[in-house]
């Protein structure tokens, strides 16, 4: 028997006795309809179905991004079929996905990895996916998803503890848009898809991904432009949407989507704009350049899309049409390294990341994105607890910061992060400074319009903190779970406790302190059997992930909650409280 590596989805259906047992024609009917998805979109993905006995499917694939992928379009597309049946005939499968050895004999596959799938498959939710550590690290930032550390398990017949990481529809898929068609900005509005990696090595994809991100930031610098976020344009990555969805998905005219082939000292970048209404080519290009010129090459496709849609090229565009040397191009691809790695977000990878940044700036002290993402590595490590010395890391943290924008005063990111910095040291005047010139350098940036949001909410502004969050979330359609619990804290902190109610609740947000505020806006609103259902809740899961549980008193949660949100007035603060005491949690 032939033995390889594989990844490995395994599936079966929850409660599938009941369905047989209440009426097995139709169980049978609707496996039988299931399965024909299943089979399809595995196939869709490059794999193969190995063996599917009664309710249960395993299918093999050479790449575990696809076999997550995969995985996801099955949870997704059966749910979507669910709609149509009632609640208790509604069926749905739980998915492991594994990479490990296998054996394969006919029809048949064997092997480590596909028993260790099958107990990933026991451990997922109904609905949901479960994937192995070794699986996160491959797709990690790849999948069009976000998966929650699931910690340790110990599985039967299987001697070492496993570390999974889970999906499910409810509590981690980032908020869909409305199914409402988005209105159009009244200016060109315009989303850049991730670039497809057509080197022969996947490892290459972090260079696609991040020449997309690229083209995304030097794009949001034209004021003539309205342009779709980052994650909201990644969320297609691996998919095939009809640009018309696209379209009327994220409320945009045009969409950017292209590919990148990087061989030896050479680039091949192909693009092309489409109109997205009438899926109409407005033009396509294709550049077959040395590695060195890059830089001219993103620049070249920016002012190409610019004066296409917008007409006209204004002051906001920075040129960057430089070529660069080898020793800056190896600091270029560390930059883009590091930033692969962020995206897997763990703490071993933020290390892996600080290295590749000093590296790069040894290497290129003038390159400014990389002072800026190490300024942010710095603050996750700060944020996270990863490092030993926070006071240092917070240092580092601005003077990373400072250095980028010495080197590009034009970087609206880079003062967001030096407003975030300054907040967390209740440096207020100073944050404000720095968020406004944010904003206003780059109206396109929604992460710096939704931290200016808190910062607004924190000053004692909460409804125009409101209106940042609002364009921020317009900007970024597929918003990260953030910016509607931050905007459920500016509504609590207006008063207007139905609309934080409506935020806090819809995110399912893993994030504990979301609870206490749900809780505090429930007592506020007067429903107090919620508020104290909430309050409970949010008691039972601190107690059990805190390394020091405070207890049951408010006075022991103040030091907490000074450290959740930085109110600048104290009466915030008692606002808060007061919500608590409502909910139940005695002083």
């Amino acid at each position: 028997m032939e033995r390889r590596l594989a990844a490995i989805l395994a599936a079966d259906v929850v409660s599938y006795s009941r369905l047989m047992e209440t009426d097995e024609e139709a169980t049978l009917a609707t496996l039988n309809a299931y399965r024909e998805v299943i089979d399809g979109l595995v196939e869709d993905h490059r794999g193969r179905v190995f063996g599917s006995a009664g309710d249960s499917v395993i299918a093999e694939f050479a790449s575990p991004v696809e076999a997550v992928r995969c995985a996801l379009d099955i949870q997704r597309k059966l749910e979507g079929r669910n709609v149509d049946l009632a609640e208790d005939r509604r069926m749905r499968f739980r998915v492991g996905v594994n990479l490990g050895d296998v054996m394969a004999e006919g029809a048949n596959l064997f092997g480590d990895g596909v028993n260790v799938a099958a107990r990933l498959e026991e451990l997922a939710e109904p609905g949901g996916v479960c994937i192995s550590g070794k699986v996160h690290d491959e797709v990690a930032g790849k999948a069009g998803a976000d998966f929650a550390d699931g910690g340790d398990h110990r599985v039967k017949n299987i001697a070492r503890p496993l570390r999974v990481w889970r999906w499910s529809a409810e509590a981690i898929a980032p908020v869909a848009p409305s199914s409402k068609p988005l209105p159009f900005p009244d200016k060109p509005s315009v989303a850049v898809l991730p670039f497809t990696n057509m080197s022969t090595d996947p490892e290459q994809e972090y260079f696609s991904d991040g020449i997309t991100e690229d083209i995304i930031t030097e794009l949001s610098r034209f004021r003539s432009l309205f342009v779709i976020a980052r994650n909201s344009s990644f969320h297609y990555k691996g998919q095939s949407p009809k640009v018309q969805e696209i379209g009327q998905e994220l409320g945009v005219q045009y969409v950017v989507e292209g590919s990148v082939r990087k061989a030896g000292n050479r680039v091949r970048v192909t693009a092309q704009l489409v109109e997205a209404r009438s899926g109409n080519h407005l033009w396509a290009e294709k550049y077959d350049r040395e590695l060195e010129d890059i830089f001219a090459v993103q620049d070249e496709l920016v002012r190409t899309i610019v004066s296409t849609v917008g007409g006209r090229i204004d002051v906001a565009g920075k040129a960057r049409a430089v070529r660069l040397n080898d020793t800056s191009l190896r600091a270029y691809d560390l930059y883009l390294r590091a930033g692969a790695a962020q995206d897997r977000n763990t703490r071993e990878d933020y290390q892996l990341a600080r290295k590749y940044l000093e590296q790069a700036i040894v290497l290129d002290p003038g390159l400014a994105q990389a002072h800026h993402n190490l300024s942010l590595v710095h603050f996750m490590e700060w944020i996270a607890h990863w490092v030993d010395d926070r006071d240092a890391a917070f240092a580092n943290s601005i003077e990373a910061a400072k250095s980028a924008a010495a080197l590009d005063p034009a970087d609206s990111s880079v003062y967001s992060r030096l407003g975030t910095l300054h907040m967390n040291r209740r440096e207020f005047d100073e944050a404000g400074q720095y968020f406004e010139k944010a904003v206003s350098l780059n109206p396109n940036d929604s992460q710096a319009l939704a931290l200016f949001g808190v910062y607004l909410t924190a000053i004692g502004e909460p409804e125009q903190g409101i209106e940042q969050f609002n364009q921020a979330m317009r900007l970024n359609p597929f918003e990260p779970r953030w910016f509607r619990w931050s905007r459920g804290i500016a509504y609590f902190t207006a008063g207007r406790y139905e609309d934080a109610i409506t935020d806090l609740r819809s995110i399912n947000s893993p994030i504990n302190e979301a609870r206490g505020w749900l809780a505090a806006s429930y007592a506020h609103a007067g429903q107090l059997d919620e508020a104290r259902a909430m309050l409970e809740k949010f008691l039972q899961i601190a107690e059990q992930e805190m390394a020091v549980f405070p207890g049951r008193k408010l006075s022991a949660w103040e030091a907490y909650w000074h450290g959740a949100i930085e109110y600048k007035n104290e009466a915030h603060f008692e606002h808060l409280y007061d919500g608590l005491r409502k909910a139940g949690l005695p002083d």
